[in-house]
C-alpha cells in the first residue's frame, strides 16, 4: 500500500499502558498509521476529540469509571463521521451487537487485536464495517433468537454498566472485586446489583449469580 503524505491519526482509549504501548508499537510500523494519543478515560478522550479530531478513534469497552460503548454512544452522536473501533475482552455477540449498535464500525477481541488491529483498521478507515466471521455468526443467531432457551429472560434493558457488572458476576467475581475491576465504589455495584435483579425479575441475590453464570456459560459457546 502506498503511504500518503499525512498519516491516518489514531487515538487509543484503553486504561491498559503495556498493552497501549504494545498496540502503538504495532500501528506505527505501517507508514500510513499513526497513533497520535493514548488516553485511559473517557473524559480524557472525549476533550481531545473535541480538541483535535483524530481519523479514528480505538477504544476498549472497558474503562475505569466509565464503559466504552458509553463513550462509543458519545461519539457517534456528536462526531457521526468519526469513525470507532472498538476492543474487547469478551467474544460473544452481546457485547459486539452493543458496541455496532452504538455507533462502532468494527469490534476486535483483544486476544487477537496483534493480528487483526491493522486488517480491521484499515476496514473501518475504508468505510467497511470490521467484525470476525464468529462473532458475525453469533450476531446472527442472537438476533434470530433474542432470548436465551435456559434463561428464559433479555439482557437487552440492561445499561451498558450493568452488564459489565453482570457478566463479571457470572464470571466468579465478589462485589469488592467488581469494585475493584471498574474502579467503583462498593454502594455503586450494590446499586448496579440490585438494578438487575429488578430488571431481570429475580428476588434474590443467589438468583442473581446462578442466572449469571448461565448467561456467560451461554454467551461463551
Amino acid at each position: 500500500m502506498t503511504a500518503k503524505s499525512t498519516p491516518h491519526r489514531i487515538t487509543i482509549v484503553d486504561d491498559h499502558p503495556i498493552f497501549c504501548l504494545g498496540m502503538t508499537e504495532l500501528i506505527n510500523k505501517e507508514p500510513d498509521l499513526l497513533v497520535a494519543r493514548t488516553l485511559d478515560t473517557a473524559d480524557k478522550a472525549w476533550e481531545a476529540v473535541q480538541k483535535d479530531l483524530p481519523d479514528l478513534i480505538i477504544v476498549d469497552i472497558s474503562l475505569a469509571e466509565s464503559n466504552g460503548i458509553d463513550l462509543v454512544e458519545d461519539i457517534s452522536r456528536e462526531y457521526p463521521d468519526l469513525p470507532v473501533l472498538v476492543l474487547s475482552m469478551y467474544d460473544d455477540s452481546m457485547y459486539a451487537e452493543r458496541a455496532l449498535l452504538a455507533g462502532a464500525r468494527g469490534y476486535v477481541m483483544k486476544q487477537r487485536a496483534i493480528s487483526q488491529v491493522v486488517e480491521a483498521i484499515r476496514q473501518v478507515l475504508a468505510g467497511n464495517v470490521y467484525a470476525s466471521d464468529r462473532i458475525k455468526e453469533k450476531m446472527i443467531n442472537r438476533m434470530i433468537n433474542r432470548k436465551s432457551p435456559k434463561t428464559g429472560f433479555s439482557l437487552d434493558d440492561l445499561t451498558n454498566r450493568e452488564l459489565e457488572v453482570f457478566r463479571l458476576i457470572g464470571e466468579g467475581l465478589d462485589s469488592r472485586e467488581i469494585a475493584r475491576r471498574l474502579n467503583l465504589s462498593m454502594k455503586t455495584i450494590s446499586t448496579h446489583r440490585e438494578n438487575i435483579k429488578g430488571k431481570l425479575g429475580l428476588k434474590h441475590y443467589t438468583e442473581l449469580v446462578k442466572a449469571a453464570v448461565d448467561c456467560v456459560h451461554e454467551m461463551k459457546k
